[in-house]
């Protein structure tokens, strides 16, 4: 790093929002003698796939009080300025077309960024203190439009354009912002103020989202304990006809939901897509503590120039991903059969992937770069999720931890010491890091767990884990491919038949996106891009082809006509029996030991 005390200033505004174009300026007072760098980050935190932003850069000009400047690309996302003497400003254009809660957004409705997708970095002044200047546009549109962001306000009214800033690079990346006409809630919760901007057409219970969300914020308080680490908090919400995803950040998150996960007015109960909203929001605000400040080492802070892998991120993504459904039934959002339905379906997801046998949660976790980020058909047969099956193995670290102490010891205690240790003083943990906390709150090693569902590809042993609690694992087949699991099914019904695919809709029939490993349809030779047209000779769609072939028994031969390029094929397929994979579980209302232990762990106390 060059020491510097002047801070680098940035400009950004709408400059064409017709067009999706932001301009961004940027001021270096003092550039580096020998030619000055600047770059766009290749990926954002929360997101481990290389995104290479600089491609959405589309004029780059560089210019000091003698004149225009020359520039130098060095590779897809680096530009060098001939050296100058005195100040240095760049200007560049960011085609913004892209709406998700990783990048950037801009059309005559609202703008919406990531800093990693507009802001370069100055190179050598990454630690330096940074200004910007967020601009309203000359658009008719605009004109009524406000801004919403976690950045510190120098100067502006607020929720108005103004100048903002930021101690360093690192931050003034980690606070998306959003500018449009946003509706905007406001609560507090344990004494720090939270905002919801909430941008797209919506029906919405405003007091029902704000004490919901506040119930959120303080059970994930109360769990880290006194003071939270952030002064304020703001939900960036994006409302879409279908859409999910979130983005964690320091102190704020962008949300991107369906219209139909938000509360209706008059709406009573919670159904399944406000379940799905109040669940991301609860995996995000609790991404303040964990990955946000206790991260891992490597990520202290990121390289944003390329792949920065760590074999962690089934703690920090698999943690998050059990203690945010937790926190619902702990805070009284949810009740216990609620939670217990929706755990089922976690586990669900895992049963049905045969890829859990090939990958561990770890190699996961190193592999999400070009494995998990770039899914492909074969990804159920090859690879397993590290949210998911990382939040079963959170589960069965937290039951084995409370049955072995009695329940006087849980994964609760380890994530305190998370927060104490790494969180708190901001150090970053180390690979190996967590096994020995984990050792230390158990009271002996625990080094076969790890190895057999960590590093290794074994289920973790729900069943045996559940009973103390008075609960027990169930599978099933399933009933249908919208079957998520968690809930017993119909008993009676006869065993089911199963081509083992997964079609999606086709002009011409079926197009099969997947193909199961070991399965009927993979062992005729059916292969995924194939259109089926015909079962039997009758013709079949996507919204068909299940029910055509549960028409018959398990051991039944069909004959498949389908379509592979242009060639048409026929196959003859032995149809098997549904696999059970299909997760529910349930509780013995007469186990009262179970009872006790089940409620001190849905309620996060302690045994009685």
């Amino acid at each position: 790093m060059i020491p510097s005390s002047a801070p680098v200033h940035y400009r950004i505004h709408p400059a064409d929002p017709a067009a999706h174009l932001f301009e961004v300026e940027c001021r270096v007072a003092d550039p580096a003698p020998a030619g000055q760098e600047f770059s766009l980050p290749a990926w954002i935190p929360g997101s481990y796939m290389i995104r290479d932003f600089a491609r959405n850069v589309v004029s780059f000009t560089a210019a000091s009080a003698h004149g225009p400047v020359g520039v130098t690309k060095l590779d897809k996302q680096t530009w060098r300025c001939d050296a100058v003497e005195g100040e240095l400003t760049v200007r560049y254009r960011v085609y913004a077309w892209e709406l998700t809660v990783r990048s950037a957004h801009l059309d005559t409705t609202h703008g919406y960024f990531n800093g990693t997708s507009v802001f370069m970095a100055v190179g050598g002044r990454e630690a330096a203190a940074c200004t910007v200047d967020i601009e309203a546009g000359d658009h008719p549109a605009c004109a009524r439009w406000r801004v919403a962001t976690g950045l510190a306000r120098l100067e502006g009214e607020r929720e108005c354009f103004g100048r903002f800033s930021a101690a360093h690079y690192e931050e003034l990346v980690d606070c998306p912002v959003e500018m449009g006409e946003f509706r905007l809630l406001r609560f507090e919760a344990r004494g720090v103020p939270h905002r919801v901007a909430i941008t797209g057409r919506h029906r919405l219970d405003e007091a029902r989202l704000r004490q919901d969300l506040r119930t959120i914020c303080e059970h994930h308080m109360d769990f880290f304990g006194a003071p939270p680490p952030m002064a304020d908090y703001l939900f960036l919400v994006t409302v879409v006809g279908e859409g999910y995803g979130g983005l964690e950040h320091r102190n704020s998150t962008s949300l991107l939901c369906r219209r139909r996960s938000l509360p209706a007015p008059g709406a009573v109960g919670v159904n399944d897509d406000y379940l799905e909203f109040l669940g991301l929001a609860s995996h995000e605000y609790f991404h303040s503590w964990n990955v946000k400040r206790i991260r891992p080492a490597v990520f202290a802070p990121p390289d944003l120039s390329r792949e920065v892998h760590t074999r962690l991120l089934w703690v920090f993504e698999g943690f998050t991903s059990y203690y945010d459904d937790l926190a619902l039934v702990r805070s009284g959002l949810i009740d216990e059969a609620r939670y217990l339905e929706v755990l089922g379906r976690t586990a669900t997801r895992v049963w049905r992937g045969q890829g859990r046998f090939l990958q561990s949660v770890a190699e996961s976790s190193f592999d999400a770069w070009t494995r998990f980020y770039k899914q492909d058909e074969n990804a159920p047969n090859a690879i397993v999720s590290y949210y998911t099956k990382g939040a079963l193995v959170a589960l069965a670290l937290d039951l084995m931890l409370r049955r072995d102490s009695g329940g006087a010891r849980s994964l609760d205690d380890v994530m305190a010491l998370l927060w104490q240790r790494h969180g708190r003083p901001a150090l970053g943990l180390a690979e190996d890091g967590l096994e020995s906390l984990v050792a230390e709150v158990a009271g002996r090693d625990l080094g076969d767990f790890f190895s057999r569902y960590v590093y290794g590809t074994e289920d973790p042993p729900l069943a045996e884990l559940l009973a103390p609690m008075g609960i027990t694992f169930h599978t099933r087949p399933a009933a249908s491919q919208t079957d998520r699991g968690g809930t017993v099914g119909d008993e009676a019904a006869p065993l089911r038949a199963s081509a083992g695919v997964r079609a999606v809709t086709d002009p011409l029939g079926a197009r099969v996106s997947h193909v199961f490993a070991g399965q009927a349809a993979q062992r005729a030779g059916v292969a995924a891009g194939d259109i089926i047209i015909a079962v039997d000779g009758l013709r079949v769609t996507a919204d068909t082809l299940e029910a055509q072939v549960a028409d018959h028994a398990p051991g039944a031969e069909v004959t498949v006509h389908l379509f592979r390029n242009d060639e048409l094929m026929v196959f003859s397929v032995v149809l098997q029996a549904a696999p059970e994979d299909t997760v529910y579980l349930v509780v013995d209302e007469d186990d009262g030991a179970g009872r006790g232990r089940r409620r001190a762990w849905l309620g996060g106390g302690a045994e009685p």
